[in-house]
């Protein structure tokens, strides 16, 4: 496939240029420290760095040209591009490259789920060979476009997450994207801070399906209203397909047995039963996997492809990893939260593992109004899947302490350091316990497994 031209980024872009040189880019990059030869540097302003001041460096380090905003100080000895919005042009380069491959191209999105979604759909579509995907959960507009930027001619799909921080960005983003199918896997609390209803949640993360062309397709979870009632934005001549634990459905999923490493279950299709088996823990985890079984099935795997391509599972970290190490189970959940995955986590704990569980939780962020709300009634959440002891981080998470005391759990510890926290568990901690670690990215729960 050809590379990228100087030509062609001066055209997507209009930006100005102090060269017409024809030349021809290896790829883009935009960190000046990851910077290789023939790699055109885009600089992005960021709240607490702005990437023009690292663009002498990146000449430095071989780059064949750097895109900067017209307000940039001049760079000597160097090719420039100059736009008025260097995200903005970012996102048109990624959106120009993308459109050069005639492949599958798949987006996720959701309040919850979407990048073990992702990751699922990534390993059921490898029977088809290489697959792009997102890394980790970049799924901004930043980590969007260097997604599809990163696809070659080795791809034979991509599977790109969608993230969303109010109305109108996802929308944005799948006009870059550009997706031939669409996965929505829920909508709950996360984000009410930001949109003020689940309704507006709803509206944001139904920009996905009114982005599915004519001939596409958009899968939705029949167990959440809300998606549910989204087969109502599919535009004409968009298939939609359904999946579900609860619910009449396409691809259906009964009979969900937990065990200590893998959930198993039957899996029901076009009339007929198999059985499926997937190497993680809990029943919404069956209902990310029917999401990704949907685009198996639909793209021309047979179920058995599917297995096959989900047994080799490579999970993002930090989403219900299980550590076992000298007598204890830690179950490290604590990529981020809001309360319905809060709720999730909790429950599975409880229905998976015996002996004494202790929940190690923190602040859940954006939930506006109804925050302290929801944080005691988290806290009674564990009373009623028999948690033995809570430890909290932080301010909100001394609701989730209240709520927990008011519904009858003696045991209840609040700390405001990490290193607290820590000595608390190291203080309480015996074998054959289990520790829930699960609170917003921010509080960075990781750093007490750490210490631990």
């Amino acid at each position: 496939m050809n590379k990228l031209s100087l030509n062609e980024i001066i055209k997507v872009t209009g930006a100005e240029s102090n060269s017409d040189a024809e030349i021809f880019f290896d790829g883009v990059s935009i960190d000046s420290r990851k910077m290789k030869e023939g790699l055109l540097f885009v600089a992005l302003k960021g709240e607490n760095c702005n990437g023009e001041s690292f663009a002498i460096d990146a000449v430095k380090k071989g780059a064949a040209a750097v895109l900067v905003s017209k307000t940039a100080k001049r760079i000597p000895e160097s090719v420039v591009l100059k736009v008025d919005d260097t995200l903005e042009a970012y996102r048109q380069i990624a959106g120009s490259w993308r459109n050069r491959f005639n492949i599958p191209v798949i987006a996720v999105t959701g309040s919850n789920g979407k990048t073990t979604t992702k990751d699922l759909t990534a390993a059921a579509l490898s029977g088809l060979g290489h697959v792009q995907k997102t890394s980790g959960n970049f799924n901004n507009e930043i980590g969007v476009p260097m997604t599809l930027l990163e696809l070659n001619d080795k791809h034979n799909a991509a599977v790109v997450e969608i993230g969303m921080r109010g109305l109108g960005q996802i929308e944005s983003l799948a006009e870059v994207v550009r997706p031939t199918i669409g996965i929505v896997t829920n909508v709950s609390e996360a984000h009410i801070e930001l949109l003020g209803s689940l309704e507006n949640i709803a509206k944001a993360k139904g920009e996905l399906v009114t982005a599915i062309p004519a001939g596409g397709t958009i899968i939705l979870n029949a167990d959440n209203r809300y998606t549910a009632a989204m087969k109502n934005f599919a535009g004409e001549g968009v298939n939609v397909i359904t999946y579900s634990l609860e619910q009449p459905a396409d691809v259906t999923a009964r009979d969900v047995l937990i065990g200590s490493v893998s959930t198993e279950f039957t899996l029901t299709y076009r009339g007929q039963d198999f059985d499926f088996e997937i190497p993680m823990l809990g029943r919404h985890n069956v209902s990310n996997a029917l999401g990704a079984i949907a685009v198996g099935l639909l793209l021309g795997l047979s179920v058995e492809e599917i297995q096959r391509g989900i047994s080799t599972l490579t999970t993002t970290k930090m989403r219900f990893e299980v550590i076992r190490r000298d007598g204890l189970t830690i179950v490290n959940d604590a990529y981020n939260a809001s309360p319905a995955s809060m709720r999730v986590a909790i429950k599975t704990a409880s229905g998976i593992y015996s002996g004494r569980l202790i929940a190690v939780l923190g602040d859940m962020l954006e939930l506006g109004d109804i925050s302290e709300a929801v944080h005691r009634e988290i806290g009674a959440e564990l009373v009623e899947n028999k948690f033995d002891t809570l430890i909290t981080l932080g301010e909100l998470g001394k609701f989730i302490a209240a709520g927990a005391r008011d519904a009858g759990l003696q045991n209840v510890y609040t700390f405001d350091t990490h290193e607290d926290v820590a000595k608390k568990i190291i203080e309480i901690v015996r074998e054959g316990d289990t520790i829930l670690f699960k609170a917003s990215h921010v509080m960075h729960m990781d750093k007490i497994i750490e210490l631990i």
